[in-house]
């Protein structure tokens, strides 16, 4: 069975990644290196690899630079990924729209996590503005 220590860096990655979701392993680092400056990204990379291994985390979509990032949502989502400003929000689709997405799809079953793409609000507005400039 695998099983993590509770060290420090261990407690602070789970209380950042609980605190601020769907970070990267160079989100964890920089944010924690203000406390920890000698913290590795190494030792970051093992212990976020661990706590998905055992359950205490979850991979969430990549970010654009196809990294990964950590979801501390252990209940089974879905995911809203804004295309423009790349943020990520948990989302839960009902069941209905599953089986309606399934029937538009012919001779499919999804049974995983859906990540819907789009523009956030904020990223939409200011598109939005911008269009407005333009006319």
């Amino acid at each position: 069975m695998l099983k993590t220590r509770s060290t420090k860096y261990v407690l602070a990655i789970k209380e950042i990644v609980n605190k601020n979701s769907h970070l990267t392993n160079h989100d964890i680092l920089k944010s924690l290196q203000l406390f920890y400056p000698d913290l590795s990204s190494t030792t970051v990379h093992r212990i976020t690899d661990r706590l998905v291994k055992i359950n205490q985390l979850q991979l969430a979509p990549v970010d654009r630079n196809n990294a990964m990032r950590f979801d501390s949502n252990l209940v089974a989502h879905d995911h809203f990924k804004c295309q423009k400003c790349d943020q990520l929000r948990d989302v839960k689709l009902p069941s209905s729209m599953i089986s309606r997405l399934e029937s538009l799809i012919t001779g499919c079953k999804i049974n995983g996590s859906l990540i819907i793409v789009g523009l956030c609000n904020n990223c939409f507005l200011k598109n939005s503005k911008k269009e407005r400039e333009f006319i």
